[in-house]
């Protein structure tokens, strides 16, 4: 089993080998709120062009709890890693796992592995690297990630300000994932460290629609998937080498 880490959302930045993993896949599953939903999520959408829809294979997961380990999403995990299985006693030798961004850097991804290999230890698993959001924003707004010396902490938002606070007062580029509810919270401290000026949001990076900009033009539908970069003082070219 495979996961593939397919981008923020825009098509085009899948790698060859994202492409010709899915490609060569018995079956793509792709993670979901709702399998009967209406509507595919990001990484179905991202893929659709690249896998038939035949072999594409809805998980369910429970994307929207807030925080910690519920029932809700331990039952979702088992499900999936019990699809998988029964994919694979099924008869399939390749499969793929399309997750949005990069399959190890915050992803579900892991969490269905781990059960996976529970389950069936002689299953292999690998993944394949894909571009983030931050790379994506990075791109986007012209605005360099990390320069010389300086450090890169990336931390999702729902781990709490206190951590967003001690990374700002440092020397380093600050990336926050999935500021959503919390961005008010955000906005407040990035202000209060006087680094709102420098600061770069991205929302729907990669789909029709995107923004990027200022984060003071942030209104109140910003979505869960959204990114905030802030950028390290630079003073001058090459200052941090």
């Amino acid at each position: 089993m495979t996961g593939v880490g397919v981008g923020p959302g825009d098509p085009e930045l899948l790698t060859l080998r994202a492409v010709r993993v899915l490609a060569e896949a018995d079956v793509v599953f792709v993670p979901v709120l709702d399998r009967l939903a209406a509507s595919p999520g990001r990484a179905e959408t991202t893929v659709a062009g690249h896998v038939a829809a035949d072999r594409l294979h809805r998980l369910p997961f429970a994307l929207d709890d807030r925080g910690g380990v519920t029932r809700r999403r331990e039952r979702a995990w088992d499900a999936a890693a019990r699809a998988v299985v029964g994919a694979v006693d099924g008869g399939a030798r390749a499969l793929a796992f399309a997750t949005i961004g990069d399959p190890n850097v915050y992803s579900t991804f892991g969490y269905l592995a781990q059960t996976v290999r529970a389950l069936r230890p002689s299953v292999e698993v690998r993944t394949v690297p894909g571009i983030t959001a931050m790379q994506e924003l990075s791109a986007r707004s012209g605005v360099p990630l990390c320069e010389g010396r300086e450090p890169l902490t990336l931390l999702p938002a729902t781990a709490g300000l206190a951590l967003f606070a001690d990374a700002l007062a440092g020397p380093g580029t600050v990336v926050a994932y999935k500021g959503w509810r919390r961005h008010a919270d955000l906005v407040a401290e990035l202000r209060r460290q006087d680094r709102l000026g420098e600061a770069v949001l991205g929302r729907g990076l990669g789909l029709p629609g995107e923004r990027v900009g200022p984060v003071e033009l942030a209104g109140d539908d910003l979505p869960y998937l959204s990114t905030l970069l802030v950028p390290a003082r630079r003073d001058r070219r090459g200052g941090k080498l």
